[in-house]
Parts: structure tokens; sequence; C-alpha cells
């Protein structure tokens, strides 16, 4: 049986999750007005199989994950979800059955996360799948939370738990390692789950609007991140290690592997996020995050200096751990 063309394809698969101001994906372009009193705020990312996930990764997975990846930076700026334009170049290789699970998983996303799709692509790739997603949220004018406006004296927070998608990606890979083998399949399960699936932190952006000096996601490593965070302005900052949120899984692993310390400040793809809170607010916030049913852990505070964020142990001890963000490049 043919594949469908392009025209087919739309049709078939991304007409049905087309949301108001789409036409049913007949038109070239779309329509989408903020709500009264409302800035848009709109940010774009791209996964590419053999780069951002492994090409026979779950199709639904992968639809939740470039989705994921870009809802993660809206609610780190306090926006609410709204709409989402999807480019999708696909292999010579690629089955409807594929495709079918795709949608199935993206409709899932769109529909967790409070989206609509309102347009985009379909494109042959030259090489490997990419997936481009461009969403668009809206906060109320004015109102959107900056990466680079922390203050000397803010305390740091993050959201969730750090570290649990980059040992879910040593899992996934072709030669798992020694310390999984004495791991319960529950707790590497939970940790693949979270390099499947990232988590964007939604309930936390009237949160941050009210509080967050500064915010940005957790995408390339918290301790890579961090240091984008509070570069410039005489700005550094000092971190509590054992204050790092971390999931039961990870904690099990790291009690197995201590050399995994490193790898889970460091490693990619958490989507949790990263915010600088005024003192004399934390408590506040801390308490709302809770009722919001996405915690924020205080791991440490913003310091005045010209380096990159420094890491001590419980105890005091510096820990070198390096604040290199993770890079698909």
């Amino acid at each position: 049986m043919a594949r469908p063309d392009e025209d087919g394809l739309i049709t078939r698969y991304f007409a049905p999750l087309a949301g108001p101001g789409a036409d049913g994906l007949r038109d070239d372009a779309a329509t989408l007005s903020p709500s009264p009193g409302c800035d848009l705020v709109l940010t774009a990312d791209a996964i590419v199989a053999g780069v951002h996930y492994f090409s026979d990764d779950p199709p639904g997975s992968i639809a939740r994950k470039a989705l994921g990846v870009n809802v993660s930076d809206l609610a780190a700026k306090g926006a609410r979800p709204r709409g989402i334009l999807l480019t999708l170049a696909l292999p010579d290789d690629w089955t409807e059955a594929w495709l079918a699970a795709f949608v199935a998983g993206l409709g899932d996303g769109l529909a967790d996360f409070g989206l609509d799709l309102l347009g985009g692509d379909t494109v042959r790739a030259a090489g490997p799948a990419v997936i481009g997603v461009t969403a668009i949220g809206e906060v109320p004018t004015g109102g959107i939370v900056r990466r680079r406006t922390a203050q000397i004296g803010d305390r740091i927070c993050v959201s969730g738990s750090i570290g649990d998608a980059a040992l879910g990606l040593l899992l996934r890979g072709p030669r798992p390692p020694d310390w999984a083998r004495a791991m319960a399949a529950a707790d590497c399960d939970a940790l693949v789950d979270r390099y499947w699936h990232p988590r964007p932190r939604i309930a936390l952006a009237p949160i941050l609007r009210r509080y967050a000096r500064a915010a940005m996601d957790v995408s390339d490593g918290l301790a890579g991140d961090l240091t984008k965070m509070i570069k410039g302005e005489g700005r550094s900052a000092d971190i509590e290690l054992s204050r790092v949120p971390l999931s039961a899984a990870a904690a099990n692993a790291l009690a197995l592997e201590p050399a995994l310390l490193p790898l889970i400040v460091t490693g990619g793809d958490d989507y949790e996020i990263l915010c600088a809170v005024a003192p004399e607010n934390l408590d506040a916030c801390l308490a709302e995050a809770v009722a919001a049913g996405t915690a924020l852990a205080c791991i440490g505070t913003v310091t005045a200096g010209f380096g990159p964020p420094a890491f001590q142990d419980a105890d005091g001890t510096p820990r070198a751990l390096g604040t290199g963000s993770f890079s698909h490049f």
C-alpha cells in the first residue's frame, strides 16, 4: 500500500489535532490572539535522531520529548502554554505505523500540556529524522521571568529531581553500566522513563511570576545552566550538594556508585526549573510550590564574585564537578 503524500499525511494524521485558528491545517498560516492583557512568549527547540534520542525509542515518547523540551522553556518563563508549530523532517524509511504512534503520543502531549497544534511543515530529511517545535505561551504583560536577573543574596532553588535522565541515558545505551546490575528493575525503568518523558513544570509558572527574580529550565545540566544564569554582573554561587534533590532511583544508583555524582550534577535532559528567589520570599515560594504539587528545593545562594558556582559537600569540603554544559554539538 502506497504511503500518503504530504497533503494526505497532514489530512490523515495532523489535521485532527489542529486547534482553533489553524483552519484544519488547510492554509499556510494560522492565527493566535493573546488573552487580554498578555504578552506572547515564543521558544523553539529541535530534536534529532541519533543526537537527542535513539532512533528506536518509542515513537510516542519521541513526540512527548519534542513537546516537553519546549514546554519546559515556557514554564521557566512563567508562561501558560497556548500552541505549537511542528516541523517534521522524515527519513526515507519512515512507516505509517511509526507515524501513527508518533501522532498518538503527540496528541496525548498536546492534551496534557494544554496546547493546540497550529501548523508547521512536513518534509523529507536528507539524513536522520528531525523534529522541530516552536512553542507559544503567554504571560501577563511584562510578566516574563528572565534568565540573568538574579541578585546577590538570592536563594537558588531547583524543582523536582536532578540527574534522572542522565542516568536513564546510560541505561538506555547499548552497554548498561555495571552498577545497573544491582539496581531494582523498577528503579532502572524510572530513570529511563525520565529520559524518554520530560516533565515540564507548568504548575510552577504562576509561582515563578510571583517570586522568582530569575529562572531558566535545566536542560544542559544543573552545573552548566546555573553558570549561565549567574554569568556576569559580578555574580557567583555557593551550592550545597547534599541539598540537590534526587529521586529514590538516582539516590540508589549513587549509593551503588558514588562516582556518578558529577554526571548527576552536570548531565543533561533534566527539564527541571532553576530559579533565584529573594530571601524574604523563600518560605512563601517553597510552600506554594508544594501546594501546586511540584516541590522546589533550596540548594544555595547567589554570591558576589566572578567565578563559576562553587559546590560543597555537607561538611563544607569543596567538590570540583565541572560547570561545562552538556552539548549536543
